[in-house]
């Protein structure tokens, strides 16, 4: 059974769908079945992956509101063991249509329950808003990634986004758990960008993942390309970036799955 992942942010430009389409690709690139779920109506990730938007006919929209199976509107990439579920601007009017919906939260969740078991990995990337599509995404999700800017206003949203996921752990998706927070945009010449990774490690700790995401040109031209940046340039920094990224989550992911085994055996021998 896949693992959910929700990439979210409230605040805009923090490197949300950058990090979605590249920690597919690598995690992908890695023998893992990914599926990236663009449920932003900017449809940003699906053309940063090569597909058009204005060409999806069924998306993201038409699979949330069951107007279309899911596995029908899946789409592959060029990138290895990546597939995406695309977006369009429909999405928007999703927000609106599920008002009146009985259990409107838990649609995306009973959406992605259906190809769970297709992929290791499903990574949603979620528009930054903290609306009913976003909320899908949280309830549906395993854990949140939630990618911060190197730049002191990206932390003023940071608490507010994690009392949001409070809230949903209450109400909604109690088996929610952050991965973790990644530092992106990170510039090693700005005194500020070194300060921010400072304070942001002294506050959060151990939910700050050791991965730095820093700046770099290759990762801003790639979506211009219809690339992820793997295929793109596979020797630049934001490759390598997000490979170490991606182990690192492996790597979370089998101690989370460690210690469970020994609470288990634990509780066994009690």
């Amino acid at each position: 059974m896949g693992k959910i992942i929700a990439i979210a942010n409230q605040k805009g430009g923090v490197g949300k769908t950058t990090t979605a389409i590249n920690l597919g690709a690598c995690l992908g690139v890695l023998e893992y079945k990914t599926l990236l779920v663009d449920s932003d109506p900017q449809a940003n990730g699906s053309s940063g992956v090569g597909v058009d938007p204005y060409s999806v006919i069924n998306g993201t929209y038409e699979a949330l509101m069951g107007k279309s199976e899911i596995n029908d509107c899946i789409i592959s990439t060029t990138s290895p063991n990546l597939d995406i579920l695309p977006s369009n601007l429909d999405l928007i009017g999703a927000e609106i249509e599920l008002v009146d919906v009985a259990q409107r939260e838990r649609k995306m969740s009973q959406m992605l329950e259906q190809v769970r078991d297709q992929y290791d990995f499903i990574i949603i990337d979620c528009s930054p808003s903290l609306g009913l599509v976003t909320l899908n995404g949280l309830t549906a999700a395993d854990s949140v990634l939630i990618p911060v800017q190197c730049e002191y206003f990206a932390l003023e949203g940071l608490g507010k986004l994690l009392n949001t996921i409070k809230i949903v752990q209450t109400q909604l998706n109690p088996r929610l758990e952050v991965e973790g927070i990644l530092l992106t945009m990170y510039d090693t010449r700005l005194r500020l960008a070194n300060q921010v990774v400072e304070e942001v490690r002294i506050h959060f700790q151990d939910l700050v993942l050791n991965t730095v995401i820093h700046r770099n040109t290759r990762l801003g031209e790639a979506p211009s390309f219809g690339e992820t940046i793997i295929l793109h340039d596979a020797t630049c920094k934001g490759s390598v970036n997000y490979l170490n990224l991606a182990r690192e989550i492996l790597q979370r992911n089998e101690m989370t799955k460690i210690s469970d085994e020994e609470k288990f055996l634990s509780d066994v021998l009690k």
